[in-house]
């Protein structure tokens, strides 16, 4: 039987270690979750939200305990971990609180005499969980995917399987039953027999382009529905009547926020030919100032790469693309003897022929493209595979809106970087995946849409 590892990415010592669960054990989970399923379904939706709610509670007053999990785990500053619990603690009030009526039947005109929409739970739901928000990937797949009626079983990433048992303790101490949210210890070998499994009813995933298309053709094989959060390479577009050092503010912001990895970060810096040598200079001015240390330090703003592999695919991405032609304005080296630190980088000058152009680059890496006219900077900000999401900076709101528009992309943010928000749905097009998690719509996706007319 294996061993899963989890490694302290800015010591590289072994942080906690986990015994994989074999293919039969697996399967009893699935069946008894089925079973549960059927119990927790029959439960009034305001006794489930009460539980939800009451997991938010446990969320934020434990939050300090969990941060350090989370930041032991895979190396985020101890002030972003905090934050994502947080967030955590906020997407359950945000359900508990509308669930409900996200879940009602919904009445619409018909020949009949009463016709309606009723939203009836799937049954076992399979999530696929990444490693760079650990807790609070786990928390928007679920919360609403349970509150909706279904059980869910979560295979996480093998390096931040602490987090993923503190996850399933916090559910169960709450009242979720045992079976109705589990997690399943195993490795990506098994996904093709659990989807295969009559029991599990759909798959969400957030991960990698190269995982998602696997999960999405193992899953059309059974005809199992599919939510696939998938990669970014985000456009972040500075109009010349920009305010120049609160964009510069947020460029940072919206680069470094988890060592820059993250599916949403801003990472191609499409910028008017007029503020550009501008924009680099207090850029450079901005990055350098960054503190870059322990990760458990609440001064620390920049922390170690979360697996050595991350770090090594990054500096191969920059390494090649400066010998293809591209200009290093700063950075571009591992830092410390210990620990997979890299220095936030700067590259401009990019052609199509650099990895940093078309691959999504997970990492503090900042490329900087330049652009005259409107239909040039429309062109480079989708001439990318990806379509997660992006951001528009300008005084002119209406133009940044008719810009916004034409990007294609999930999600588009006009004088503010992009992120997640419960209220909102989250999801992209093109390569980054398809379907909706958080709001309304995010409830939706795992629910029979169920027509029902009298007569």
């Amino acid at each position: 039987m294996s061993i899963l590892k989890s490694i302290n990415p800015a010591t590289e010592e072994l942080f906690a270690e986990f015994k994989e669960m074999n293919s039969p054990l697996t399967k009893e989970i699935i069946a008894k979750s089925s079973e549960s399923q059927k119990n927790w379904s029959n439960i009034n939706i305001k006794q489930r939200s009460k539980i939800i709610s009451k997991i938010g509670d446990l969320v934020e007053a434990s939050k300090e305990s969990f941060a350090k999990t989370i930041t032991s785990e895979m190396g985020k500053p101890i002030m972003e971990s905090i934050a994502e619990v947080e967030k955590c603690a906020w997407l359950c009030d945000y359900y508990a609180q509308n669930g409900m009526k996200f879940l009602n039947d919904k009445p619409i005109d018909s020949d009949a005499q009463k016709s309606f929409v009723s939203f009836e739970p799937l049954g076992v739901i399979l999530g696929v969980m990444p490693w760079n928000f650990p807790f609070w990937q786990v928390f928007r797949f679920a919360v609403p995917t349970i509150l909706a009626g279904n059980s869910v079983l979560v295979k996480h990433a093998p390096n931040v399987q602490a987090s993923a048992v503190a996850i399933e303790k916090i559910f169960h101490d709450c009242g979720i039953p045992k079976y109705v949210f589990r997690i399943l210890m195993i490795d990506v070998d098994i996904i093709p027999e659990i989807i295969a499994n009559k029991h599990v009813k759909a798959v969400s995933l957030t991960g990698s382009e190269y995982a998602g298309s696997k999960v999405g053709e193992c899953a059309g094989k059974y005809l199992k529905k599919t939510v696939l959060e998938l990669g970014g390479s985000d456009p972040f577009i500075v109009l010349d009547d920009a305010n120049l050092s609160r964009c510069v503010e947020a460029a940072v912001k919206g680069r470094m926020l988890n060592n820059g990895q993250s599916c949403i970060a801003a990472k191609r810096f499409i910028v008017h030919k007029k503020i550009y040598d501008e924009f680099i200079i207090n850029l450079k001015k901005a990055i350098d100032m960054l503190v870059i240390g322990d990760p458990m330090s609440d001064k620390t703003q920049v922390g170690p790469l979360a697996r050595e592999d991350i770090l090594n695919k990054i500096m191969t991405q920059v390494e090649i693309s400066i010998k293809l032609g591209a200009n290093l304005i700063t950075g571009g080296d591992r830092l410390n003897s210990r620990g997979f630190y890299y220095s936030p980088t700067i590259l401009t000058d990019i052609t199509k022929e650099m990895p940093v152009y078309y691959e999504e680059t997970f990492g503090p890496v900042f490329t900087v493209l330049k652009f005259d006219t409107i239909d040039e900077m429309i062109q480079i900000a989708n001439d990318s595979d990806f379509g997660l999401g992006g951001s528009v900076w300008s005084k002119d709101k209406e133009n940044a809106l008719s810009i916004a528009r034409r990007i294609e992309t999930g999600i588009v943010f006009i004088n503010d970087v992009t992120k997640s928000d419960p209220r909102l749905p989250f999801g992209g097009i093109k390569n980054s995946g398809y379907g909706r998690e958080l709001s309304e719509f995010g409830i939706k996706e795992f629910v029979n849409i169920k027509t029902i007319a009298i007569n």
